[in-house]
Formats: structure tokens, C-alpha cells, sequence
């Protein structure tokens, strides 16, 4: 099954946001665990875009004021959710900020 990692901080953490990062990505990716991933520019170049009304919405920054931001993501493949628990816990921001593991919905799913 595969598990999307959003990885979060607040602003202070961007200075931390590849610290360590290297090994990890690359023990993942010799076990076949890892399935793409990166980093995100920051918050402040993000532009947010809704639809309401057939009107098209544009709005600099990012889609909701938060303490925390999402900062980069992982896609895991792993036998089940006690396994990307367990990975997502190795991640190096994990120290500083936080992960959300969260199921990525197959083609069959609804």
C-alpha cells in the first residue's frame, strides 16, 4: 500500500529542512520503499487558486493560516501502516516538526 508523508514545520524549521535527509531517502529507495518526493519552496511563494461560481480565485500564499506548513512530501510503498508509522518516525523532521501519514487511495477506491 502506499502512504503519502506530508512533512510540516513552522518557519523556523526551514533552516533544518534537509538536515540529515540524504541517508534516510537512500535506505528507502535501496529497499524499493521510496516512491518520489521533494521539498517545497516556502509558504510565501505558494499561490492558492478556487473556483466559486464558474469565477476563478487567486490568492497569494498559502491555502490556510497555519503555525505549521507543509514543507515536502514522501511517497512511501510499504507493507502496512505500522510500517510507514514506523519509517515516517525515522524521518529527520520528525524531530523538529511533524509527519502525517496518510493512505493514498488506490483506483479501485472510491
Amino acid at each position: 500500500m502506499r502512504y503519502l508523508l506530508l512533512i510540516a514545520g513552522d518557519e523556523s524549521a526551514a533552516e533544518h529542512q534537509y538536515d540529515g535527509c540524504e541517508g534516510w531517502g537512500e535506505d528507502l529507495a535501496r529497499r524499493g520503499k521510496i516512491h518520489g518526493g521533494g521539498g517545497l519552496r516556502p509558504p510565501a511563494e505558494a499561490t492558492t487558486i478556487r473556483v466559486r461560481d464558474g469565477e476563478v480565485l487567486l490568492t497569494d500564499g498559502p491555502f490556510t493560516e497555519a503555525k505549521e506548513q507543509v514543507g515536502g512530501y514522501v511517497i512511501l510503498d510499504c507493507d502496512d501502516l505500522d510500517e510507514a508509522l514506523e519509517i515516517a518516525a525515522r524521518h529527520p523532521a520528525a524531530t523538529y516538526g511533524s509527519i502525517e501519514v496518510r493512505p493514498i487511495l488506490t483506483p479501485e477506491e472510491p
